[in-house]
């Protein structure tokens, strides 16, 4: 077990309060409408944690991933769209503080993330590439110390409502498809950033990941000294799978402790009797604490891997695969477990026991890089992966 950081515990204690006083009371109208979390943010800035990720050396927290996947958790069972909002801003955080290789415009930029809690948000997808976030179309240009860049993407996640976006392409225009580059483009460098489909989903509503045309240029420092191939690799699969598990298994919790209360509420009316619901109950538990104990574990064996190159290996790989499939699969499983314990209460959206946004959100689990692509990369690795 970790050992307890006081300075973790404070910031804990900030996200419980945040995702009790303020992200759980404007979580129907973030999905009701479909608009961005702005209340959950701000106070995220306020208390300072847009910066968890970032190393101490650079006057951030330095959390570890089970930290900030406990963080990601908490905020998500009051709603899910801000629990995702955070985890894939943490995500892209983490990107720049793993792989700065040097360069003093990323090391100042990290800096300014935490001075400024600057939101940073991403753009992978884009028009032709059927989803594979590891292909890229549209190349970076380099001329005169700048450089320019313009993609079509089919989802930008909160690009609209964030500081900067960091954005993948071909590293220059004769590279292939996945030999890519990850820029960094600030709100000064974005020429256009021009809305181009709509994001009425079924879940996950607050995200507000419609497609976006992007034109920008600014300053050539703004390109990841790294491949994408290797942030990808080590920090960015890592990063999505292990918080994403988290904050799922966050909204999971909250579906269940709706569950919980109306079964006590049941048990109240007949003393001396344990309603038969109590049941269904218990078996939503064991398999919340199995997600749980799952990317916690998981967690933990990534802060202890020293030698980055093990984050390459086929067996890292199908952990994370493994790791993310089963965790997308039980979310929803545990909250349709804890709507047929509600019942009718759990059905009606005007109920306390409300469970339709959980459902939703949870379905969106397995379709964030379809499962059926990461099943299929997983059974071709497995023919020739030997576990010793």
């Amino acid at each position: 077990m970790p050992t307890a950081n006081p300075l973790f515990e404070e910031a804990l204690d900030h996200a419980r309060r945040i995702a009790r006083e303020i992200a759980a009371v404007h979580a129907p109208a973030v999905d009701r409408d479909a608009r961005f979390p702005i209340e959950s943010i701000a106070a995220l800035k306020e208390a300072r944690l847009l910066s968890a990720p970032v190393p101490a050396s650079h006057g951030g927290a330095g959390f570890s991933m089970r930290e900030l996947g406990q963080i990601c958790a908490t905020l998500a069972g009051a709603c899910g769209s801000s629990g995702m909002v955070l985890a894939m801003h943490y995500i892209q955080v983490a990107c720049i503080a793993r792989h700065l290789d040097g360069s003093k415009l990323f090391d100042d930029y990290l800096r300014e993330i935490v001075e400024c809690q600057h939101l940073l948000a991403s753009i992978t997808s884009e028009v032709g590439t059927s989803g594979d976030t590891r292909s890229s179309i549209c190349a970076v240009e380099r001329a005169d110390g700048r450089f320019k860049l313009d993609k079509e993407a089919t989802t930008g996640s909160y690009c609209a409502h964030a500081d900067a976006i960091l954005v993948t392409c071909r590293r220059d225009a004769g590279a292939p498809k996945n030999d890519q580059a990850l820029v960094l483009v600030r709100k000064a460098d974005t020429l256009q950033l021009q809305q181009t489909t709509t994001w009425d989903t079924m879940g996950m509503r607050g995200t507000c990941s419609p497609g976006f045309s992007l034109k920008s240029a600014g300053d050539e420092a703004q390109i990841l000294p790294v491949p994408f191939g290797d942030i990808a690799a080590q920090t960015m699969v890592p990063y999505s799978h292990i918080l994403w598990a988290a904050l799922w298994s966050g909204i999971a919790a909250d579906a269940l402790a709706r569950a919980a209360a109306y079964v006590r509420g049941e048990a109240r009316k007949n003393p001396g009797t344990t309603p038969h619901t109590a049941t269904r109950l218990a078996e939503g538990h064991v398999q919340l604490q199995s997600m749980r104990h799952n990317w916690q574990a998981v967690a933990d064996e990534f802060d202890g891997i020293t030698d980055r190159a093990e984050l390459l290996s086929i067996g890292w790989a199908l952990r994370m695969n493994q790791l993310k499939t089963s965790a997308s699969d039980t979310a929803p499983q545990i909250v349709h477990r804890a709507l047929q314990i509600v019942g009718i209460l759990g059905y009606k959206n005007d109920s306390p026991f409300s469970l339709g946004r959980h459902y939703r959100d949870t379905l969106s689990a397995s379709l964030m890089i379809s499962n059926d692509r990461i099943m299929a990369k997983s059974a071709s690795m497995l023919l020739v992966f030997k576990d010793e």
